[in-house]
């Protein structure tokens, strides 16, 4: 007769040795290389966040091209760090101090060996990581475009600048012979490579890229202030990620490094906000998604070395100083259009200063791997404040002189000059650069006479690609067609001695809005 409890528990061995076999195949913990690649997935979703924070902060006539910008430079980042980046960052075999080698090159031998910066995922996994952390670097590097860069040599630059800059300054405190590593500096999530390259870089290309005319200074207003809002909340989503999986797995240091971000975020967003009421005597918007970038800035160096009282410390002195620096940009006569310098630059070095005075042991050791490393002055290690302050002054200087040696020289690439022309500028990139538009509402009927009774614009003015893309007329088109009709209907309305006025024509989406 057949045994069906014999069955079940023949199945359940089985399955039983199916498992223990999977678990001796592999040297890492599934739950650590999860979360990872969680917490990756939240690092790229940094990417339009970044979008649509320089968007809703520009005018809407280069709020596209801002976006087109950000979203471009992620392509290119992945081909540069899949092509040679990772291995000039991280490569083991580098001995050098300052850059790697190309014994990685497109991501050879790059598997399941434990990760040079963490035995807990594998060499594979940390790649990825990685990578999301350079597309963030250079999304935001792209701010320095506002309002009048081309995009074109954008996207050259940020190839050679993710190779000159980027991984030099990654390689410097994250690989294991890099001289910053070796010196003992404490830099947990890239207050080096990603906020002080990205905001000095970008203080280096707007410098270059010169001043936007002085009419397009004049009442400058954020164009969308929601979608500033959407921008800053998706970022601080993905910065929780960008944080807490710095700690390489799925333990105590991952969940401290989120909580001080989150404490860092709050305090400064509030602290901004109060400033620039005591100024406006209005609660801002901008002002506290501002600070509260500011304070998410200071984290990432810290995050994963203070206690959650120092993180609120940091978050206040975040928000006074980085509102404060926001006057810089006039002193210096550089206009840093989106305060890329305020804001990533000087969070960055913030947050480094922060982990001289208040890195503790104990909570370095919460990963289970750094059990032997001594804090900043909590632990009496009175050195580490020079040491974190010869690696900003090293970061600082590198960065600014190489990208604006970079962008110097491709502005001397005939074909890639870096400005679009005055007309451009007044027209806006999204018109001239890009072709289609972020608010598009009206189409063609953005000038004055196109609409009125004065004159028939209809079909003086080229139809947008925005209106013609989905082989659908633009509002000018059905305009016409109404005007014909109206005339062959109406044939004796047309005589020579007759004067007729032909009143706009409103649709649905005029009558909407």
């Amino acid at each position: 007769m057949f045994d069906v409890m014999a069955l079940r528990e023949s199945i359940w061995e089985m399955l039983d040795a199916t498992l223990k076999k999977r678990d001796t195949t592999t040297q890492f913990d599934r739950g650590d290389i999860s979360f990872i690649i969680i917490a990756g997935a939240m690092v790229f979703f940094m990417i339009p966040g970044i979008a649509f924070l320089y968007s809703g902060l520009s005018r809407r006539k280069s709020a596209l091209s801002l976006i087109w910008a950000v979203s471009a430079s992620n392509a290119v980042c992945i081909f540069q760090w899949y092509f040679w980046g990772y291995s000039l960052a991280f490569s083991p075999t580098a001995t050098n101090g300052f850059i790697g080698n190309l014994a990685n090159f497109g991501l050879i031998n790059v598997l399941g060996d434990p990760s040079p910066g963490s035995p807990l995922i594998p060499d594979l996994l940390y790649s990825f990581y990685q990578m999301e952390f350079a597309c963030v670097t250079v999304g935001i590097l792209m701010g320095g475009i506002a309002e009048r860069g081309r995009v074109l040599p954008a996207m050259i630059i940020t190839f050679l600048w993710m190779t000159l800059v980027y991984c030099p300054l990654a390689c410097w405190p994250w690989n294991i012979n890099g001289w910053a590593f070796k010196y003992g500096v404490f830099d947990y999530a890239g207050g080096g490579p990603v906020e002080i390259g990205s905001g000095i870089g970008g203080l280096a290309y707007s410098w270059v890229l010169g001043r936007r005319q002085e009419k397009e200074l004049q009442n400058f207003r954020p164009h969308n202030v929601s979608m500033v809002n959407l921008g800053t909340f998706m970022l601080w989503f993905g910065w929780l990620g960008f944080n807490g999986g710095s700690a390489f797995g799925a333990n105590l240091r991952a969940i401290m490094a989120v909580w001080n971000s989150m404490l860092a975020a709050a305090f400064g967003g509030i602290v901004w906000c109060l400033l620039d009421y005591r100024l406006e005597r209005k609660y801002t918007m901008v002002g506290f998604c501002s600070g509260t970038i500011a304070g998410l800035v200071a984290a990432t160096p810290a995050s994963g070395y203070i206690h959650p009282w120092a993180a609120v410390i940091m978050g206040i002195v975040t928000g006074v100083v980085c509102n404060y620096a926001t006057k810089v940009k006039s002193l210096i006569h550089v206009d840093d259009a989106l305060d890329l310098f305020a804001e990533h630059a000087v969070g960055g070095i913030l947050g480094l200063l922060a982990n001289a005075f208040f890195a503790s042991r104990s909570i370095i050791a919460l990963d289970g791997v750094n059990l032997n490393v001594t804090g900043g002055w909590v632990d009496h290690n009175w050195k580490q404040l020079y040491i974190q302050v010869a690696y900003i002054c090293a970061v600082c200087s590198y960065t600014f002189v190489v990208t604006a040696l970079i962008v110097k020289c491709v502005d001397c690439i005939p074909g890639l000059h870096l400005r679009t022309t005055a007309e451009g500028e007044k027209l806006g990139l999204d018109e001239v650069e890009i072709g289609e538009y972020a608010n598009d509402y009206i189409e063609v009927r953005r000038h004055f006479m196109d609409w009125t009774t004065f004159g028939n614009g209809t079909g003086t003015h080229r139809s947008s690609v925005a209106g013609d893309k989905h082989d659908q007329p633009t509002l000018a088109q059905r305009d016409q067609q109404q005007n014909l009709h109206i005339e062959e209907s109406n044939p004796d309305t047309n005589s020579a001695d007759e004067k007729t006025l032909d009143l706009p024509h409103a649709d649905a989406a005029s009558v909407s809005s």
